[in-house]
């Protein structure tokens, strides 16, 4: 049993039970134990033998409970702080409160910290990606670091909306011919047929940055390669990177998987990056798929919708035939 003794006590449990169940007078038992006759008597009268709580009965305040009442309110409805609000409870309540005893009451009624009591600014709402079937692919290009004696290279990124399926290839430039390769590689590699793709307005996507108030002119070099494609090229809003997000968030474990290796060689960066996108495909389950891996979610999306992909979906990387 978990007992707090007084710092001052005489007795102990087991001698307080002694004490209730002896017989002898209040002088015999005050002389055995070497205490006072009135803690023998007080504790004869109890039944248990712990300590009662030292808190006063009533607390010695000031305030009536009405005009706490009114402290209160002034408190959560105008905010004031503790010494603006002792000036008006001394103004217009109780002249002989204190500023401790206001504050205990603060505390009391639950309503000391000031911060507590103002309204938390709302977060702005995160709108989830609209749901799509396969054949939405996000598009990005990333910076890689420059290896000593080689030149920098660059990373083209592809992310489906709907199974987080990610297809990757290293340029040597960021110019609009590099991504119309990388479209057509894509299109080789992806088991479905790509409907829609979403880029931002670089330079090397389209030309809606150069022409300003006239929109793109749809006869930049990427735009004419998806249009041979029968695909939708969208683009994401100026200055509003987060439509994008998606790819944006693997571009952050990219980011990651540079910051803990070191490479040899541009070869050796190219093999590492590739090496994780088969990992991250075919091994590591993604909370919006349920907790499954991208090729699973793809396994899953052909058997129930075999219409949208052009060729059968292999858990293993090998010949398509």
């Amino acid at each position: 049993m978990n007992i707090r003794l007084h710092q001052q006590a005489r007795t102990t449990p087991a001698i307080r039970r002694e004490i209730q169940s002896s017989s002898l007078s209040e002088r015999a038992l005050a002389r055995l134990y070497n205490t006072t006759r009135s803690t023998i008597r007080k504790w004869r009268k109890r039944d248990d033998v712990a300590d009662a709580s030292h808190r006063p009965h009533q607390l010695q305040t000031t305030l009536t409970l009405a005009q706490e009442s009114i402290v209160v309110y002034l408190r959560t409805a105008l905010q004031l702080p503790l010494d603006d609000l002792l000036t008006v409870t001394r103004e217009f309540l109780n002249p002989a409160v204190s500023r401790s005893g206001l504050d205990r009451c603060l505390r009391r009624h639950g309503v000391s910290n000031l911060k507590a009591l103002q309204p938390r600014a709302s977060r702005p709402v995160v709108k989830p990606f609209k749901a799509y079937e396969p054949g939405f692919v996000h598009i990005d290009v990333k910076y890689l670091p420059a290896i000593e004696g080689d030149p920098r290279r660059y990373l083209f990124v592809a992310i489906d909306r709907a199974t987080r399926w990610v297809f990757i290839a290293v340029k040597k430039d960021r110019t609009a011919l590099s991504a119309k390769a990388f479209l057509k590689a894509l299109i080789q590699a992806a088991p479905f047929r790509i409907q829609k793709c979403l880029t931002d307005n670089g330079s090397e996507f389209t030309d809606r940055c150069l022409r300003r108030e006239q929109g793109p002119s749809g006869e930049h070099t990427f735009d004419r390669a998806c249009a041979e494609q029968d695909i939708e090229h969208r683009l994401i809003p100026p200055r509003h990177p987060q439509t994008n997000g998606m790819v944006e968030r693997f571009n952050g474990r990219i980011a990651e998987v540079l910051q803990t290796h070191h490479f040899e060689s541009t070869e050796d960066l190219e093999a590492t990056l590739h090496r994780y996108t088969h990992l991250y495909n075919h091994h590591i389950p993604q909370k919006a798929l349920n907790h499954r891996s991208p090729v699973q979610s793809m396994k899953e999306w052909q058997s129930s919708h075999p219409h949208l992909f052009r060729k059968k979906v292999y858990q293993l990387t090998g010949l398509d035939t």
